[in-house]
């Protein structure tokens, strides 16, 4: 309700750990409408198997982009 009151439509997420904490936010934030952007080279997890499985098979079910820290930096200038 508070990001809705100031406007805020659009989620970046990044951090750690890609295919749980990440992933349970950005998917939150997809269900209650927002367009989520998932950042792959700033999220991290515990192996390459789970950052695959949170980027390239789970992602694209609630992430609208999946991009690099460099195409968010040129997107928000």
């Amino acid at each position: 309700m508070q990001l809705r009151q100031r406007g805020i439509t659009h989620l970046v997420v990044a951090g750690l750990l890609a295919n749980t904490c990440v992933e349970s936010t950005a998917r939150f934030g997809m269900e209650l409408g927002f367009h989520v952007t998932l950042v792959r080279d700033a999220t991290a997890a515990t192996s390459e198997d789970a950052m695959r499985a949170a980027h390239d098979v789970n992602g694209p079910t609630y992430a609208h982009w999946i991009t690099g820290t460099q195409s968010v930096l040129e997107a928000l200038a």
